[in-house]
């Protein structure tokens, strides 16, 4: 036959071409060197603070570090727009959140990616409650004393989020919308900045991630008045949900995942999954989540990529209502 009076050096010639054409995970085990975690916001937000606490313990369990970059701007659609474009070859993941996942489709007119076509769902990582506090020089100590000195006190007094069209914002604007309140919207770039000038008392409250609220109020520095849950968080068991303070049916809670860009070969995204799941067994990571008033999850990849098509349509609809829109 032909074949076996080829010379050996083209054998070997095809058999490197071969390898070539293969994807780096099929030809290695995967990881074998660093990932990135992109995070969409600044640092000092319960997304960075989650991530970094996910990315310390994923490491010896991937065998290479996981190193976190913080890529704020645009409500989240930057650091979500870059890990779109980024291969797909698992080394370079999203800390997803609510906001750039399921409301910025519906918020801004020129997203410049699609979460759910562009990005590979991998887990929802945890549930976590949101928390509404106030600067400690309002006098005010619960939610009905809160609003009743905003309806004798209108137009005077703002409310901050992590950015224009965030959960927080929407948030604030529900509550707007249901107790007839009036407050200025101020948008920061990340919960960071926001918790900062609350602190300070540049605005007057917030309502968003109870991971980086929490820890102010328990030093001090804000009053929280009540959770949007549909029961009272663990992390702080004796502040009152809404319902329990008179305020019935608001209800607004918050979540992180993790995402890939689309077309990351399945293996890796079952290996991260598996990776994920591992870490969220420990007890010392799941006492911390929850001492930050997250609930640990790591769903499946079908179960998050679900989650993620319910919730766009929900939240589409409160962005409607309340006639926000980014251009």
């Amino acid at each position: 036959m032909l074949h076996k009076h080829l010379p050996k050096w083209i054998g070997a010639v095809a058999a490197a071409f071969t390898c070539a054409a293969l994807p780096p995970q099929a030809g290695a085990a995967y990881p074998d060197k660093p990932v990135r975690l992109i995070v969409p916001f600044a640092p000092g937000g319960s997304t960075d603070i989650l991530g970094r606490l996910l990315a310390e313990a994923l490491h010896p369990i991937l065998g290479q570090p996981v190193i976190v970059e913080n890529k704020p701007g645009a409500g989240g659609n930057i650091g979500g727009d870059f890990v779109a474009r980024s291969a797909p070859d698992g080394y370079t993941l999203l800390l997803a959140a609510a906001g750039p996942t399921v409301i910025n489709p519906s918020l801004y007119a020129n997203m410049p990616f699609n979460p759910a076509k562009d990005l590979a769902p991998i887990t929802c990582l945890e549930r976590e409650h949101n928390l509404m506090v106030v600067t400690k020089s309002m006098p005010v100590k619960t939610l009905p004393e809160f609003l009743q000195y905003a309806r004798n006190n209108p137009g005077k007094l703002s409310f901050g989020s992590p950015g224009n069209g965030s959960p927080a914002q929407l948030a604030g604007e529900l509550l707007k919308q249901q107790t007839g309140i009036q407050a200025e919207h101020v948008p920061y770039k990340g919960t960071g900045p926001a918790v900062t000038d609350l602190v300070a008392g540049h605005i007057d409250f917030m309502i968003d991630n109870m991971p980086a609220l929490l820890p102010q109020v328990k030093a001090g520095g804000l009053r929280a008045l009540a959770v949007p849950s549909d029961q009272r968080a663990t992390a702080a068991p004796d502040i009152p949900t809404f319902d329990e303070a008179g305020q019935k049916g608001f209800v607004v809670m918050a979540w992180k995942g993790l995402m890939a860009p689309a077309g990351t070969d399945p293996a890796v995204i079952e290996r991260l999954h598996a990776a994920v799941v591992k870490a969220l067994q420990d007890p010392q990571l799941r006492a911390r989540f929850q001492e930050l008033g997250a609930g640990p999850l790591a769903s499946s990849p079908a179960e998050f990529a679900k989650q993620i098509a319910d919730e766009t349509a929900w939240w589409g609809k409160l962005v409607q209502s309340t006639g926000a829109r980014i251009q």
